[in-house]
């Protein structure tokens, strides 16, 4: 390197130093400051996830405890852990919580828990897969009981292509025109399960009887 190139590198260095000492001198709170919001922001964060963490595991265990309860037909018991659950909605078990006890409810009384289920379907706060799943289950309880038409106009706007419920979307609506003796209505649904390629294995096993009812027409009950 020559002197000259050598001269002029250290007094581009020096030059250097010189700005940053003058740019700290200048900014060193605002510096500090800063380093001081990265340092606490980092650490906020990282003890909200080992919050999220630790609520998550505690929850999985509630509800873990009340389907023991449930499958031990505690039902009283169960109803009240996953009420408890429910009332804490900080992580997703507790909106699982709310499912479940509209579940448990349904066993006992079939309009209660389709009426915990209308809550859930209504519940702007849930995501709107979470909503439709919580209408058809709705339909299914009512369906029995119900009448069959009334039940439709939720369950329709669910059997299209695009909603993963599609498939029990339709085979309720197929059912819903069994009971109701409609076989053109039952048929016209039964005819998208059978097209649809993503159709679930054992929903084509038990299509296999509704089609066969479709095909025998309604039944003549006689006096």
């Amino acid at each position: 390197m020559a002197p000259n190139d050598e001269f002029i590198r250290e007094v581009d260095e020096e030059y250097r130093r010189d700005q940053i000492a003058q740019i700290w001198q200048r900014y060193n709170g605002v510096i500090i400051g800063v380093a001081l919001l990265v340092v606490i922001a980092v650490a906020g964060w990282r003890y909200w996830e080992y919050r999220q963490q630790s609520l998550a595991q505690a929850a999985a265990v509630q509800y873990e405890q009340a389907l023991s309860l449930s499958r031990e037909e505690k039902s009283q018991e169960a109803q009240a852990a996953l009420e408890a659950l429910a009332r804490e909605g900080e992580t997703g078990y507790a909106q699982l919580a709310r499912f479940r006890l509209a579940a448990e409810l349904g066993q006992q009384n079939p309009e209660n828990g389709a009426t915990a289920y209308d809550a859930l379907a209504n519940d702007a706060s849930l995501p709107p897969v979470w909503q439709d799943l919580a209408r058809l289950r709705a339909a299914w309880l009512r369906l029995p009981a119900g009448d069959a038409a009334q039940v439709r106009p939720a369950i329709e706007r669910l059997a299209v292509p695009t909603n993963p419920w599609r498939h029990s979307a339709r085979e309720l609506l197929g059912l819903s025109g069994l009971k109701a003796g409609d076989m053109d209505y039952a048929g016209r649904w039964f005819d998208q399960i059978a097209a649809d390629r993503e159709t679930p294995s054992a929903l084509r096993q038990r299509l296999a009887v509704y089609t066969a009812l479709v095909a025998g027409g309604p039944v003549q009950v006689t006096q």
